[in-house]
């Protein structure tokens, strides 16, 4: 871990705008936020020995997948408005705000792009899930992923949530923790993600030394949501849910004494973020993973930062 941190020293970088004044800037020459990030930065809490702000700027728009349901243009939407430039743009801005990590999983190209934010001066975080496949006879691929993040400066891994899903349906939590102990044995902290709460259930029973979890989570009360007979699957596209039983979820997840972090707790989009941050936060979550376009970011950090400080007698403690 020491040898990661060193090459990110010796990155440099300065604020050549204020926040507000960066969201309009265009192009590959937007600087990055200094590594202190502004006075009044998000709260932050410990994963290992990271700092992690209480919110992550999420990789689904910037790889472009939206989960936008059966609204198939949104993809080319959000593809053609996410470009190479504008993404370095929305990193530069997470920054710049206070957003000191992001979090997705490893295409070639956006991962491409992470590179060169950082060697740009970008000193954003990377929690990345490896895609390669995970079976009994077969960990070479996930192991060289593994290390090449690690090589590239990734500060933290997790194991994919399709991974967690399927292999705790196939009762294989123990290639699960084959595949939690490969990041750790290289000195960053590794997580589980899954969609599946079984999976959280079976790791913890199985005391798989997971450092934190990447679990869905939100309620189901908008005009989308998933009707009870609907709800045969961890998650599904359509109707769009991705945390099939959310009280469930907030009773498990108080046993639990690793750092959570929630994610798709807007549902892709249809629960706003003045109900989803206050819910995620007050119901356990330490940590919020968020899909943000560049404009969005300003006021999404003021509602989580007043989201955090509402929480603060919540019936979980936090946990990191």
């Amino acid at each position: 871990m020491s040898s990661n941190m060193n090459r990110r020293e010796l990155l440099t970088g300065s604020l050549g705008a204020a926040a507000a004044g960066a969201i309009a800037l265009r192009g590959t020459n937007v600087a990055p936020a200094a590594e202190t990030g502004p006075a009044d930065a998000l709260p932050s809490g410990r994963i290992g020995n990271l700092r992690i702000s209480r919110m992550l700027l999420g990789g689904n728009l910037l790889t472009h997948f939206t989960h936008s349901r059966d609204l198939r243009y949104v993809y080319d939407l959000a593809a053609h408005y996410n470009t190479d430039e504008k993404i370095l743009e929305t990193l530069a801005v997470a920054e710049q705000n206070g957003v000191n990590t992001v979090s997705m999983h490893n295409p070639k190209h956006p991962m491409s792009l992470l590179r060169k934010h950082r060697k740009q001066g970008g000193k954003i975080q990377w929690i990345i899930c490896p895609t390669a496949r995970i079976d009994e006879h077969h960990m070479e691929a996930y192991t060289l992923q593994v290390k090449e993040l690690i090589d590239d400066g990734c500060e933290a891994v997790y194991l994919w949530g399709v991974w967690g899903d399927q292999l705790t349906s196939q009762r294989r939590v123990d290639l699960i923790a084959k595949a939690v102990e490969i990041p750790k044995k290289l000195g960053v902290p590794s997580g589980v993600g899954c969609h599946d709460l079984r999976a959280v259930a079976e790791c913890e029973k199985q005391q798989v030394p997971a450092d934190f979890y990447i679990k869905t989570f939100h309620h189901h009360e908008y005009p989308t949501g998933p009707k009870p007979e609907q709800l045969k699957h961890p998650c599904c596209e359509i109707p769009g849910y991705w945390c099939k039983d959310p009280q469930e979820t907030i009773e498990l997840m108080k046993k639990v004494e690793k750092p959570w972090i929630a994610f798709k707790i807007m549902a892709a989009g249809a629960i706003p973020p003045k109900n989803a941050f206050p819910y995620a936060f007050n119901n356990g979550a330490d940590h919020i993973l968020v899909g943000m376009f560049d404009f969005e970011i300003a006021k999404d950090v003021e509602i989580a930062k007043s989201a955090v400080a509402a929480a603060a007698d919540r019936p979980r403690p936090w946990r990191s």
